[in-house]
């Protein structure tokens, strides 16, 4: 037997996803996968999969052991793991007829005089929004444009040519759904499904509009702002309801994921929200100490060398680092202290160096103290 996907992969949905967005997410999934609309072989099973999944996610005690224990934690603690394979699609819909809108697949809601509303539910979107260090330690609006496909400004999404331009289903006669009554040993079984011919909305189009083929959306681009909060990290993500793609003739419009990417820095290496910076100095200013301007997130400011700084060393600067991410507090900026060992002298230099290299200060083992003996003889010298 294969083992079983994450429940939340399942759903498409993080481990910090809402009640509702884990509720939203699974009624759109049984819209894509129901085996009505989705002709596909393995439908049925996903389906059935998906249904599982949010049985167990919207249960605050079943997530809970799920997210810490795993699908094993559902097997314990007087829990069964379900498994939704075994189970008919009618009792999928009964136990979960408040997602499907009170109908056994239907999965819409009731527009005027109980016709069902039109549609099928636009994709999902994603995008990369590239931000450099700067833009991440304070938090950023951006511009994004977007390719995408949006409502047709001609019908208003209808997808008809004028707004009279429907007649009612000759197949569901303008109920949006057909039943199918089943008979059986155990009693009978009455299946209700979104009608086939006109999907669920109760009526079809006699003329279809030209700019859009009867679809109800064209191809177009729009610019959106988001505010990008500072913190993030690369890989991580902001969703923007209702941003994605249009629905086909009014339905739901997708969703926009905007996916972090953290640009490489050219002087800062990131660590957290803590960034480190190199610097080099040379001999001298290690010995005799001085004072420096190095680059920071929001400028420059100065760093005192202290006289003595060995090659290696780390200078804290207090809160020049990263805003954390829905946090006030900052990181710091830490600067490595390297020194600057030239390959190239002069002679001059040589003959200074010639008369460091003899020098006590300039051993590394340190100026020797006298002993005993050598004190007595230079008291009597």
């Amino acid at each position: 037997m294969a083992a079983k996907r994450d429940y939340y992969e399942v759903l498409g949905v993080g481990r910090d996803a809402s009640a509702e967005d884990i509720k939203r997410a699974y009624r759109k999934k049984a819209m894509e996968l129901h085996p009505d609309r989705n002709k596909a072989p393995d439908a049925e099973a996903k389906f059935k999969e998906a249904a599982e999944a949010f049985d167990v996610l919207k249960d605050p005690d079943k997530k809970a052991r799920y997210d810490r224990f795993g699908h094993q934690g559902l097997h314990s603690g007087g829990y069964s793991e379900p498994n939704f394979q075994d189970i008919n699609l009618e009792d999928i819909f009964s136990r979960f007829s408040d997602i499907f809108g009170g109908g056994m697949g239907g999965g819409q809601t009731r527009g005027r005089g109980g016709r069902r509303q039109a549609g099928v539910p636009g994709e999902d979107m994603k995008v990369t929004l590239s931000l450099t260090l700067e833009e991440i330690a304070t938090g950023v609006e951006k511009k994004l444009k977007v390719k995408k496909q949006s409502v047709c400004g001609t019908c208003s999404g209808t997808g008809a040519a004028t707004p009279n331009d429907f007649m009612t289903c000759g197949t569901c006669n303008g109920s949006g759904e057909v039943r199918q009554v089943a008979r059986t040993m155990f009693g009978q079984f009455v299946n209700v499904q979104p009608c086939p011919t006109c999907q669920g909305e109760g009526r079809t189009i006699k003329s279809k509009c030209k700019s859009c083929s009867g679809e109800g959306r064209v191809k177009g681009e729009e610019t959106l702002k988001v505010r990008i909060p500072s913190g993030v990290s690369n890989g991580n993500y902001l969703t923007l309801r209702g941003q994605g793609n249009a629905g086909i003739r009014g339905g739901e419009a997708g969703d926009l994921i905007v996916i972090i990417q953290e640009q490489e820095h050219e002087q800062f290496e990131r660590r957290e929200n803590d960034i480190y910076y190199e610097l080099m100095i040379g001999v001298p200013d290690a010995i005799l100490g001085t004072e420096v301007d190095v680059p920071t997130l929001k400028g420059t400011a100065k760093v005192r060398i202290e006289p003595g700084t060995q090659p290696g060393k780390l200078l804290r600067m207090r809160e020049k680092g990263i805003k954390g991410l829905n946090s006030n507090q900052i990181g710091d900026q830490y600067v490595q202290v390297n020194v600057y060992i030239p390959d190239v002298v002069s002679a001059a230099e040589k003959d200074v160096l010639e008369k460091w290299r003899h020098s006590a200060h300039f051993d590394p083992a340190g100026p020797k103290e006298k002993g005993f003996f050598d004190k007595v003889k230079d008291i009597f010298s």
